[in-house]
């Protein structure tokens, strides 16, 4: 009785903190597009400091809200079926990595394109975003392989896994990394005064903070114990079968 009360007292502090984090990650949603709205000149795709602008959208949604949420999808659904879980896992991974290569895209070509063209790929944020890039990429491919691809057997999985979980919570933790030296680097050349604090430096600032807590939350949620998804009988059933049938 103890430990049903204590399991069902800690999932009920993970619906909290769990709720907590979509509200934190739709609020810096929120802020960038006001930022860029208001302060950006809004978004665009024929000119180059506009087409920018979907840089730090897009990066948001997908290597920010979206990885947190693929992450932390198999917490959030504990009691969803792991089958279903895995293909949404890849699916939100997918729709990150779409919204990636439309934002690399987008700054690139803003570099490439302005007048005189911007050097690319030569600040410590775009190494640092770049290998979060990378890292994202490979988590997709190889995880997709191990974990959706059929034939993999079992133990291979198991052994893995604790990789692909360590890598995928280190590209999030990058990207975060990344997010926030972005934003220094973009606040340095396009707010003029900004020592005295105008409003664009607030707005920046604020989104940071969020950053920072947002990533917080997720990287507790994810390596707190107590927080962590058991298996369901069909998971079971599901493994046995799969090991008997190898």
């Amino acid at each position: 009785m103890d430990n049903n009360g204590a399991s069902v007292g800690s999932y009920s502090n993970f619906r909290i903190l769990y709720l907590i984090t979509q509200m934190v990650g739709v609020t810096i949603v929120v802020l960038v597009s006001s930022w860029i709205g208001v302060h950006l000149g809004g978004l665009g795709w024929t000119k180059p400091s506009i087409q920018f602008n979907w840089h730090p959208l897009l990066m948001s949604l997908g290597m920010i809200f979206l990885y947190g949420n693929s992450i932390l999808v198999y917490r959030g659904f504990r009691y969803a079926r792991k089958k279903p879980l895995k293909i949404t896992h890849a699916t939100i991974h997918g729709l990150a990595f779409l919204f990636t290569v439309v934002a690399l895209i987008a700054v690139f070509d803003s570099h490439n394109l302005a007048k005189p063209p911007i050097p690319n790929m030569y600040s410590l944020h775009s190494w640092v975003g770049m290998a979060a890039v990378v890292l994202f990429s490979l988590q997709y491919v190889f995880g997709f392989v191990s974990y959706l691809f059929p034939g993999v057997r079992e133990p291979l999985r198991a052994t893995y896994m604790p990789v692909h979980v360590f890598f995928g919570l280190l590209g999030f933790v990058l990207a975060i990394a990344a997010s926030l030296l972005g934003l220094s680097e973009k606040a340095f050349f396009s707010i003029p005064n900004l020592s005295n604090l105008p409003a664009p430096a607030v707005l920046v600032n604020m989104i940071g903070m969020l950053l920072l807590v947002y990533g917080g939350l997720v990287v507790f949620l994810v390596t707190e114990v107590g927080y962590k998804r058991k298996p369901l009988p069909e998971d079971v059933m599901l493994l046995t079968h799969s090991a008997s049938s190898q």
